[in-house]
C-alpha cells in the first residue's frame, strides 16, 4: 500500500511539473504607487500577455523604500516565473544605496534574472514653474547667488534616480537641497505641481504632459542625446553635468533560478506585448519607446548601471 502510494504521488508531482506554462495566473510586483509610469507599462504589458498567455496577468503594487520592498518579495519568491518584477533605472541605484548601508534584504548581482528590457523611457529632472531657472546651469547660478534660499527636491525614495541625482547635483555645484523622498513618482509629481517642493524628475512619460501644459517645467534630459519629443531641452553633458547621465528603461526580471525555458517564453510575450501596435501606440503616446529586448540585454544593462552608480553612490555617502 505505501508503495502504490509513493508511485501514486511520483506521478501526480511528475504531472504536476510538467504542466506547460503558464498554468496559474501571473503576477506583475511593481514597486511603486499605482498612476506612475512604471505602473502604467506593467499593465500595458500584462494586459497584452494575459490575451496571449491564456492565464490572468495581475498587476500589485509595492511600493516603498526607494522600490526594495517590492524588489525583495520577487527575490523571495518562488523561481517559477509566476512572481515578476517590473522596476526601472532606480533599481540599480537604490540597490547600491541600501547595499552599501548594509540594509539591502537582497543580493541585486545574484537574486535576479532578467526577462526583458519592455522599453526605453527618457528621464527628465523638472522644477515648479516659480523656479525662476530653465535649466540646471540657471539654477546652479541662482542658488550659489543667494545661499539663503532653502530649496528642496523630491524622489522615490532613498538611493532613488532623483535622490542621486539631486546630491550628484549638489555635489557638483556646491548648492544645498534638502531632500524629500516620495513612495512613488505620482506622489512626487502631485508636490510638486503645488509648489510644495522645489525640483523633482522622474521618467518623462510621468511629466511630458505636464511639462506641455505648463504645470512644470523641464531643467534637463539624462540621455546621451536630446530626446525627440523635449528638443529645446539641452541634456545633463551639455549643461556640463556628465555624472547625471543615465539610461532611462523599464524592464521584467524573475527571480533566480527561474528556469531558462520560462525565461524564454516570457521574454517572447513582452516582446510581443510591446510590438503590438495598439500597445506601441500606447507606449509612445507616453515617451516610451518599446524595446521587448532580450534577457542577456535586461541583466547587461542592470549590471553596467550598478558599476556605473556605485562608485559615485559610495562618494557621496547616499545611505538614506
Amino acid at each position: 500500500m505505501r508503495r502504490l502510494l509513493a508511485v501514486l504521488f511520483a506521478v501526480c508531482a511528475t504531472a504536476a511539473f510538467a504542466q506547460p506554462f503558464p498554468s496559474k495566473p501571473i503576477r506583475i510586483i511593481v514597486p511603486f504607487p499605482a498612476g506612475a509610469t512604471t505602473d502604467i507599462i506593467a499593465r500595458l504589458v500584462g494586459a497584452r500577455m494575459q490575451e496571449t498567455m491564456g492565464q490572468p496577468v495581475l498587476v500589485e503594487n509595492r511600493g516603498g523604500a526607494g522600490g526594495t520592498i517590492g524588489a525583495a518579495e520577487v527575490a523571495k519568491a518562488a523561481p517559477d516565473g509566476y512572481t515578476i518584477l517590473m522596476h526601472n533605472v532606480t533599481f540599480p541605484m537604490a540597490s547600491v544605496a541600501l547595499a552599501l548601508a548594509n540594509r539591502l534584504p537582497y543580493n541585486i548581482d545574484t537574486d535576479f534574472a532578467g526577462i526583458s528590457i519592455a522599453v526605453f523611457v527618457p528621464l527628465v529632472m523638472t522644477a515648479h514653474p516659480s523656479v525662476p531657472a530653465n535649466d540646471l546651469r540657471e539654477l546652479a547660478q541662482f542658488l550659489q547667488r543667494d545661499k539663503s534660499l532653502k530649496y528642496t527636491y523630491g524622489s522615490t525614495g532613498p538611493g532613488s534616480f532623483m535622490h542621486v541625482m539631486g546630491e550628484a547635483f549638489s555635489k557638483q555645484t556646491g548648492v544645498e537641497m534638502t531632500h524629500i523622498p516620495f513612495k512613488g513618482a505620482a506622489p512626487l509629481k502631485q508636490e510638486l505641481i503645488a509648489g510644495r517642493i522645489n525640483i523633482g524628475g522622474d521618467q518623462l512619460s510621468s511629466s511630458l504632459g505636464d511639462i506641455k501644459a505648463g504645470k512644470i517645467k523641464a531643467l534637463a534630459t539624462n540621455a546621451r542625446s536630446r530626446t525627440p519629443d523635449l528638443p529645446e531641452v539641452a541634456t545633463v553633458r551639455e549643461q556640463g553635468f556628465p555624472l547625471l547621465e543615465a539610461d532611462g528603461w523599464n524592464g521584467l526580471f524573475a527571480p533566480a533560478k527561474t528556469p531558462r525555458e520560462v525565461i524564454e517564453r516570457l521574454q517572447k510575450e513582452t516582446l510581443a506585448a510591446v510590438r503590438h501596435p495598439e500597445t506601441a501606440k500606447r507606449l509612445r503616446e507616453i515617451g516610451a519607446e518599446p524595446v521587448g529586448s532580450p534577457s542577456a540585454e535586461q541583466d547587461a544593462i542592470l549590471k553596467r548601471q550598478v558599476e556605473q552608480f556605485r562608485p559615485i553612490i559610495k562618494e557621496m555617502r547616499i545611505e538614506n
